[in-house]
């Protein structure tokens, strides 16, 4: 049997591993775009601040594709997928055969339509080692940084950033920083975090023009000078040669349970796919790394012959900002339980009797009972409720309910 995995992303590890824990003989090849083996992407902020040396960056230790028998092909980008003669063409004109295929490519920066940015000078991404290597070499202690988007890249950049350049200042169309996972209130106490250290915020406004290094702003009429731009506004997934090859995609290539594409012996993985949410029970693109390798390896055991699904992801991340931290999962919906003092902030979302979603702020305390409240669908009238709203134990389940979880964990 041929594997071929394009991506040598944390999909493509987790298949790599599901493969092998079905056929421990099968051929397989990994095409990466980049020339290193699969790291922690999420630890490039860490490695700027000086958290992680680069050699605690990589996902799995130096023998892993050794050990796994696999070949990869570094430096290299797949440019086509024959499904009908199930080859991939590479950028060199080469030709890998597949019996079964794994499409795990991610995503890439979007960049929206700015006048002048062509123009702009010391302008940078920051999603790849890469990016951020580049990034690090225009480091100094005089450098003003203005970062475009205060989603959750941009601001993993200003964290890496802060302590190493004169100033950092972050421009977004949105009302708050990181839209997507927190309300205005959770919001204001991560912003509240970043301002204390210095970082500068232009909320509801968007850079209209840039001319040479400066940056006018649309609303505010602000003029920014900078050294160095960072562009974070978004992502979008890498979806062409599934779509090309005649594939059914929509924002991100389409999956069932299994993962399995429309394409004959095809299946996608990660930020590329749009695999299913249990939250709301419908397929969308969950670009969290626990999900990309859960994705992947359902993936690799279905290639090789094995039975798996994925039925039970929700949207969930994980971030910390120096010392504010924050935890997220599922969606904020129907009547809220808020506990809100300094700078702590829980809010629980309960909906038709079952909890559908949390935002904790600088509380964790075993969160993952929340976790696993929504993932199993438990019945909140099985719970006593008041007692996890103040903090999470087994204690606040049934006796029968507990020794089931309990019985989980062995």
């Amino acid at each position: 049997m041929k594997y071929v995995i394009i991506g040598n992303s944390i999909a493509a590890t987790a298949c790599i591993e599901g493969i092998r824990s079905v056929d421990k003989k099968g051929e397989i090849t990994v095409v990466s775009a980049e020339n290193y083996p699969v790291y922690g992407r999420p630890l490039i902020s860490y490695y700027l601040l000086g958290r992680v040396k680069r050699e605690n960056m990589d996902y799995r230790p130096a023998d892993f594709y050794g050990k796994n028998d696999v070949s990869v092909y570094y430096g290299r980008t797949a440019v086509k997928i024959d499904a009908e003669r199930k080859k991939v063409v590479l950028d060199d004109n080469r030709e890998l055969a597949y019996d079964k295929l794994l499409v795990s490519t991610g995503s890439r920066p979007f960049v929206p339509p700015m006048q002048g940015l062509d123009k702009a000078e010391h302008k940078f991404s920051f999603m790849t080692m890469d990016d951020m290597l580049a990034l690090e070499r225009e480091l100094a202690p005089d450098k003003r940084v203005l970062v475009i988007g205060a989603g959750l890249i941009g601001l993993k950049c200003v964290e890496g950033i802060l302590n190493r350049v004169q100033s950092v200042t972050v421009v977004d169309m949105a009302d708050r920083i990181l839209p997507s996972i927190l309300d205005s209130e959770g919001a204001a106490i991560v912003q509240r975090g970043l301002e204390e250290r210095g970082v500068k915020f232009c909320l509801s406004d968007s850079a209209e023009r840039f001319e040479s290094n400066t940056a006018y702003l649309k609303n505010s009429k602000q003029k920014l000078d900078f050294d160095i731009l960072v562009v974070a506004v978004g992502v979008r997934p890498n979806t062409d040669l599934v779509k090309e090859a005649g594939g059914e995609v929509n924002r991100g290539i389409v999956v069932d349970k299994g993962m399995r594409t429309s394409l004959k012996d095809v299946y996608a993985a990660g930020d590329c796919a749009e695999g299913f949410d249990s939250s709301i029970g419908a397929n969308r693109i969950l670009a969290l790394l626990p999900n990309a390798y859960f994705q992947g390896n359902v993936a690799g055991v279905n290639m090789a012959g094995g039975m798996a699904v994925q039925n039970d992801a929700i949207p969930m991340n994980a971030i910390g900002f120096f010392d504010t931290h924050v935890l997220t999962a599922g969606v904020y919906e129907g009547e809220v339980f808020a506990d809100v003092h300094d700078n702590v902030y829980k809010k629980l979302f309960v909906k038709d009797g079952y909890l559908v979603g949390f935002i904790l702020i600088n509380d964790f305390l075993r969160a993952g009972i929340y976790t696993s409240l929504i993932r199993g669908k438990t019945p909140l009238s099985e719970v006593d409720f008041s007692l996890l709203e103040q903090e999470p134990q087994l204690l606040a389940f049934s006796k029968d309910k507990r020794k089931e979880k309990l019985a989980q964990r062995v």
